[in-house]
Protein backbone atom coordinates (compact mmCIF):
# COMPACT_ATOMS: atom_id res chain seq x y z
CA UNK A 1 0.00 0.00 0.00
CA UNK A 2 1.25 3.60 -0.75
CA UNK A 3 3.20 5.54 2.02
CA UNK A 4 0.30 7.46 3.81
CA UNK A 5 -2.86 5.51 3.25
CA UNK A 6 -4.70 3.88 6.22
CA UNK A 7 -4.46 0.22 6.12
CA UNK A 8 -8.02 -0.13 7.87
CA UNK A 9 -9.50 1.90 4.69
CA UNK A 10 -11.23 -0.26 2.02
CA UNK A 11 -13.56 -0.45 -0.57
CA UNK A 12 -15.84 -3.71 -0.60
CA UNK A 13 -18.18 -4.54 -3.85
CA UNK A 14 -20.91 -6.12 -2.02
CA UNK A 15 -22.85 -8.29 -4.27
CA UNK A 16 -27.28 -8.07 -3.28
CA UNK A 17 -30.06 -9.87 -4.06
CA UNK A 18 -31.68 -10.33 -7.76
CA UNK A 19 -34.97 -9.62 -6.44
CA UNK A 20 -35.64 -11.75 -3.28
CA UNK A 21 -34.11 -10.35 -0.16
CA UNK A 22 -33.65 -13.00 1.60
CA UNK A 23 -31.05 -14.23 -1.02
CA UNK A 24 -28.43 -11.56 1.15
CA UNK A 25 -25.48 -13.44 2.62
CA UNK A 26 -24.35 -13.07 6.41
CA UNK A 27 -21.11 -11.59 5.40
CA UNK A 28 -22.60 -9.28 3.00
CA UNK A 29 -24.82 -7.96 5.87
CA UNK A 30 -22.04 -7.66 8.25
CA UNK A 31 -19.69 -5.51 5.68
CA UNK A 32 -23.06 -3.31 4.85
CA UNK A 33 -23.41 -3.17 8.84
CA UNK A 34 -19.69 -1.52 9.81
CA UNK A 35 -19.47 0.34 6.63
CA UNK A 36 -18.94 4.29 6.82
CA UNK A 37 -20.54 4.84 3.66
CA UNK A 38 -22.52 2.93 1.33
CA UNK A 39 -22.59 4.41 -2.60
CA UNK A 40 -25.17 3.09 -4.47
CA UNK A 41 -27.68 3.25 -7.65
CA UNK A 42 -30.99 4.50 -5.80
CA UNK A 43 -30.68 5.38 -1.95
CA UNK A 44 -34.13 4.44 -1.44
CA UNK A 45 -33.99 0.87 -2.31
CA UNK A 46 -30.62 0.31 -0.81
CA UNK A 47 -32.49 2.08 2.13
CA UNK A 48 -34.94 -0.83 2.01
CA UNK A 49 -32.96 -3.36 2.03
CA UNK A 50 -31.22 -1.73 4.87
CA UNK A 51 -34.13 -1.90 6.65
CA UNK A 52 -35.00 -5.53 5.58
CA UNK A 53 -31.72 -6.43 7.58
CA UNK A 54 -32.50 -4.57 10.87
CA UNK A 55 -30.03 -1.93 10.00
CA UNK A 56 -29.64 1.88 10.41
CA UNK A 57 -28.21 3.76 7.31
CA UNK A 58 -24.99 4.95 7.24
CA UNK A 59 -24.28 7.55 4.94
CA UNK A 60 -25.26 6.85 1.71
CA UNK A 61 -23.53 8.24 -1.55
CA UNK A 62 -25.53 8.60 -5.07
CA UNK A 63 -23.61 5.93 -7.66
CA UNK A 64 -25.15 5.51 -10.85
CA UNK A 65 -24.22 5.00 -14.40
CA UNK A 66 -23.87 9.35 -15.07
CA UNK A 67 -22.37 9.77 -11.77
CA UNK A 68 -19.64 7.08 -11.00
CA UNK A 69 -16.90 8.74 -12.49
CA UNK A 70 -17.66 12.08 -10.24
CA UNK A 71 -17.82 10.19 -7.31
CA UNK A 72 -15.08 7.62 -7.35
CA UNK A 73 -12.05 9.75 -6.73
CA UNK A 74 -13.81 10.95 -3.39
CA UNK A 75 -14.33 7.50 -2.52
CA UNK A 76 -11.00 6.68 -3.07
CA UNK A 77 -9.52 9.24 -1.08
CA UNK A 78 -12.46 8.76 2.23
CA UNK A 79 -10.82 4.98 2.15
CA UNK A 80 -7.61 6.12 1.84
CA UNK A 81 -8.31 7.98 4.91
CA UNK A 82 -9.72 4.95 6.63
CA UNK A 83 -12.84 4.95 5.67
CA UNK A 84 -14.87 1.68 5.19
CA UNK A 85 -16.72 2.27 2.05
CA UNK A 86 -19.40 -0.23 0.49
CA UNK A 87 -20.55 -0.46 -3.00
CA UNK A 88 -23.60 -1.84 -3.64
CA UNK A 89 -26.00 -1.67 -7.02
CA UNK A 90 -30.10 -2.29 -7.24
CA UNK A 91 -29.41 -5.80 -7.73
CA UNK A 92 -26.47 -8.30 -8.33
CA UNK A 93 -22.66 -7.54 -8.46
CA UNK A 94 -21.12 -4.01 -8.75
CA UNK A 95 -19.22 -3.87 -12.08
CA UNK A 96 -20.80 -6.36 -13.87
CA UNK A 97 -23.42 -4.36 -16.22
CA UNK A 98 -23.62 -1.72 -13.12
CA UNK A 99 -21.73 0.69 -12.03
CA UNK A 100 -18.41 -0.20 -9.81
CA UNK A 101 -15.62 -0.94 -12.64
CA UNK A 102 -14.82 2.95 -12.39
CA UNK A 103 -14.41 3.03 -8.72
CA UNK A 104 -12.31 -0.50 -9.20
CA UNK A 105 -9.82 1.05 -11.45
CA UNK A 106 -9.42 4.36 -9.10
CA UNK A 107 -8.57 2.15 -6.74
CA UNK A 108 -5.85 -0.14 -7.59
CA UNK A 109 -4.32 3.22 -8.98
CA UNK A 110 -3.99 4.71 -5.70
CA UNK A 111 -3.01 1.22 -4.02
CA UNK A 112 -6.08 1.57 -2.10
CA UNK A 113 -7.47 -1.75 -0.39
CA UNK A 114 -10.13 -3.88 -2.46
CA UNK A 115 -12.58 -6.44 -1.22
CA UNK A 116 -15.16 -8.66 -3.23
CA UNK A 117 -18.81 -10.07 -1.03
CA UNK A 118 -20.06 -11.79 -3.63
CA UNK A 119 -23.88 -12.39 -4.03
CA UNK A 120 -26.78 -13.30 -6.84
CA UNK A 121 -25.40 -13.37 -10.05
CA UNK A 122 -28.77 -13.12 -12.65
CA UNK A 123 -26.25 -14.38 -15.60
CA UNK A 124 -25.28 -17.40 -13.94
CA UNK A 125 -28.61 -17.84 -12.39
CA UNK A 126 -30.48 -18.07 -15.86
CA UNK A 127 -27.33 -19.74 -17.79
CA UNK A 128 -28.21 -22.77 -15.10
CA UNK A 129 -32.14 -22.44 -15.37
CA UNK A 130 -31.44 -22.30 -19.58
CA UNK A 131 -30.70 -26.19 -19.89
CA UNK A 132 -28.32 -25.03 -22.39
CA UNK A 133 -25.25 -26.02 -20.81
CA UNK A 134 -23.15 -29.13 -21.40
CA UNK A 135 -20.98 -30.56 -18.38
CA UNK A 136 -18.70 -27.94 -18.12
CA UNK A 137 -20.43 -25.64 -18.05
CA UNK A 138 -19.02 -22.55 -20.00
CA UNK A 139 -20.83 -19.91 -21.26
CA UNK A 140 -19.87 -16.10 -22.34
CA UNK A 141 -21.30 -13.24 -20.06
CA UNK A 142 -22.40 -10.79 -22.49
CA UNK A 143 -24.59 -8.05 -20.84
CA UNK A 144 -26.67 -5.33 -22.14
CA UNK A 145 -25.81 -5.72 -25.51
CA UNK A 146 -25.24 -2.25 -27.74
CA UNK A 147 -28.46 -0.61 -28.62
CA UNK A 148 -28.19 0.46 -32.26
CA UNK A 149 -24.73 1.24 -35.23
CA UNK A 150 -21.92 -0.88 -35.93
CA UNK A 151 -21.08 -2.05 -32.40
CA UNK A 152 -24.55 -3.73 -32.36
CA UNK A 153 -23.92 -5.39 -35.37
CA UNK A 154 -20.23 -6.74 -34.39
CA UNK A 155 -21.56 -8.45 -30.90
CA UNK A 156 -24.87 -10.03 -32.34
CA UNK A 157 -22.39 -11.34 -35.24
CA UNK A 158 -19.61 -12.51 -32.01
CA UNK A 159 -22.92 -14.25 -30.19
CA UNK A 160 -24.32 -15.97 -33.72
CA UNK A 161 -20.76 -17.38 -33.91
CA UNK A 162 -20.45 -18.18 -30.56
CA UNK A 163 -18.97 -21.86 -29.86
CA UNK A 164 -20.20 -21.62 -26.08
CA UNK A 165 -24.34 -20.18 -24.48
CA UNK A 166 -24.39 -16.74 -24.46
CA UNK A 167 -26.23 -14.40 -21.86
CA UNK A 168 -27.47 -11.14 -22.93
CA UNK A 169 -29.64 -8.95 -20.17
CA UNK A 170 -32.22 -6.51 -21.78
CA UNK A 171 -35.06 -4.79 -20.76
CA UNK A 172 -38.78 -5.35 -21.27
CA UNK A 173 -39.46 -2.76 -23.47
CA UNK A 174 -36.27 -4.02 -26.36
CA UNK A 175 -36.09 -7.99 -25.46
CA UNK A 176 -38.67 -8.43 -28.46
CA UNK A 177 -36.71 -6.19 -30.64
CA UNK A 178 -33.56 -7.89 -29.65
CA UNK A 179 -35.32 -11.43 -30.20
CA UNK A 180 -35.82 -10.53 -33.78
CA UNK A 181 -32.02 -9.26 -33.84
CA UNK A 182 -31.29 -12.30 -32.75
CA UNK A 183 -33.24 -14.78 -35.43
CA UNK A 184 -31.81 -12.56 -38.02
CA UNK A 185 -28.20 -13.38 -37.06
CA UNK A 186 -28.51 -16.80 -35.81
CA UNK A 187 -31.22 -18.20 -37.49
CA UNK A 188 -34.82 -18.93 -36.40
CA UNK A 189 -34.49 -22.26 -35.16
CA UNK A 190 -31.48 -21.48 -32.93
CA UNK A 191 -32.30 -22.54 -28.78
CA UNK A 192 -33.10 -19.82 -26.47
CA UNK A 193 -34.58 -19.15 -23.04
CA UNK A 194 -36.24 -16.47 -22.07
CA UNK A 195 -35.75 -15.61 -17.96
CA UNK A 196 -37.67 -12.77 -16.07
CA UNK A 197 -38.15 -11.65 -12.29
CA UNK A 198 -35.43 -14.19 -11.51
CA UNK A 199 -35.36 -15.18 -7.67
CA UNK A 200 -39.42 -13.16 -7.78
CA UNK A 201 -42.54 -13.89 -7.40
CA UNK A 202 -43.36 -14.29 -10.90
CA UNK A 203 -40.35 -16.20 -11.97
CA UNK A 204 -40.50 -17.52 -15.35
CA UNK A 205 -38.16 -19.67 -17.41
CA UNK A 206 -39.63 -20.04 -20.79
CA UNK A 207 -37.74 -22.14 -23.55
CA UNK A 208 -37.73 -22.69 -27.31
CA UNK A 209 -36.59 -21.56 -30.43
CA UNK A 210 -35.82 -17.91 -31.31
CA UNK A 211 -38.82 -17.92 -33.93
CA UNK A 212 -41.38 -19.16 -31.04
CA UNK A 213 -39.56 -16.64 -28.50
CA UNK A 214 -40.51 -13.89 -31.04
CA UNK A 215 -44.36 -15.28 -31.54
CA UNK A 216 -44.09 -15.57 -27.51
CA UNK A 217 -43.13 -11.68 -26.94
CA UNK A 218 -45.93 -11.16 -29.45
CA UNK A 219 -48.49 -12.80 -27.47
CA UNK A 220 -47.43 -11.89 -23.92
CA UNK A 221 -46.42 -8.66 -23.15
CA UNK A 222 -43.09 -8.49 -21.46
CA UNK A 223 -42.87 -7.37 -18.14
CA UNK A 224 -39.83 -7.31 -16.01
CA UNK A 225 -36.09 -7.78 -16.45
CA UNK A 226 -35.31 -10.34 -18.83
CA UNK A 227 -31.83 -12.48 -19.60
CA UNK A 228 -31.61 -13.69 -22.97
CA UNK A 229 -29.83 -17.43 -22.51
CA UNK A 230 -28.76 -18.31 -26.64
CA UNK A 231 -27.52 -21.48 -27.72
CA UNK A 232 -24.07 -22.19 -28.75
CA UNK A 233 -23.49 -22.11 -32.68
CA UNK A 234 -23.59 -25.48 -34.06
CA UNK A 235 -20.66 -27.30 -35.35
CA UNK A 236 -20.03 -27.27 -39.39
CA UNK A 237 -21.07 -30.02 -40.47
CA UNK A 238 -18.00 -32.34 -41.47
CA UNK A 239 -17.03 -32.16 -44.97
CA UNK A 240 -17.69 -35.38 -47.42
CA UNK A 241 -14.62 -37.01 -48.97
CA UNK A 242 -15.85 -35.78 -52.20
CA UNK A 243 -15.67 -32.25 -51.29
CA UNK A 244 -12.09 -33.03 -50.08
CA UNK A 245 -11.80 -34.30 -53.65
CA UNK A 246 -12.86 -31.49 -55.49
CA UNK A 247 -10.93 -29.22 -52.73
CA UNK A 248 -7.59 -30.90 -53.92
CA UNK A 249 -7.89 -31.23 -57.63
CA UNK A 250 -8.87 -27.65 -57.78
CA UNK A 251 -5.64 -26.76 -55.70
CA UNK A 252 -3.34 -29.27 -57.95
CA UNK A 253 -4.97 -27.74 -61.17
CA UNK A 254 -3.75 -24.44 -59.70
CA UNK A 255 0.26 -25.88 -59.39
CA UNK A 256 0.04 -27.31 -56.24
CA UNK A 257 1.34 -31.22 -55.78
CA UNK A 258 -0.76 -33.55 -54.45
CA UNK A 259 0.81 -33.58 -51.12
CA UNK A 260 0.61 -29.35 -50.51
CA UNK A 261 -3.22 -29.72 -52.20
CA UNK A 262 -4.01 -32.28 -49.21
CA UNK A 263 -2.63 -30.38 -46.51
CA UNK A 264 -4.16 -26.96 -47.16
CA UNK A 265 -7.46 -28.75 -48.28
CA UNK A 266 -7.09 -30.05 -44.78
CA UNK A 267 -6.86 -26.22 -42.94
CA UNK A 268 -9.51 -24.90 -44.91
CA UNK A 269 -11.74 -27.48 -44.48
CA UNK A 270 -11.16 -28.37 -41.43
CA UNK A 271 -10.40 -31.89 -41.35
CA UNK A 272 -7.04 -33.98 -40.00
CA UNK A 273 -4.03 -33.69 -42.55
CA UNK A 274 -3.96 -37.90 -42.80
CA UNK A 275 -7.56 -37.98 -43.99
CA UNK A 276 -6.97 -35.15 -46.86
CA UNK A 277 -3.80 -36.91 -47.96
CA UNK A 278 -5.71 -40.49 -47.78
CA UNK A 279 -8.47 -38.91 -50.42
CA UNK A 280 -6.28 -37.55 -52.30
CA UNK A 281 -3.37 -40.29 -52.56
CA UNK A 282 -6.94 -41.70 -53.76
CA UNK A 283 -8.38 -39.61 -56.58
CA UNK A 284 -8.09 -41.14 -59.95
CA UNK A 285 -7.62 -44.58 -58.45
CA UNK A 286 -3.45 -43.97 -58.22
CA UNK A 287 -1.46 -44.08 -55.06
CA UNK A 288 0.79 -41.20 -56.12
CA UNK A 289 1.88 -39.00 -53.22
CA UNK A 290 3.87 -36.19 -55.57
Amino acid sequence: MSEGLDPAGVISLVGTPIGNLGDISRRAGEVLGTADRIACEDTRRTGRLLRHLGMEAPRLVRMDEHTERAVADSLVDAAARGERIAIVTDAGMPGLSDPGAEVVAAALAAGVALEVVPGPFAGATAAVLSGLLDGAGRFTFEGFLPRKGRARADRLGQVAASRVPVVIYESPNRVAATVEDLAARCGPDRPVALCRELTKLHEESWRGSLAQAGEHLALNTPRGEFVVVVDACPPPEEPTDSEVAERVRSLTAGGRSRRDAAVVAADELGVSPNRAKRIANSIDGTGAGD
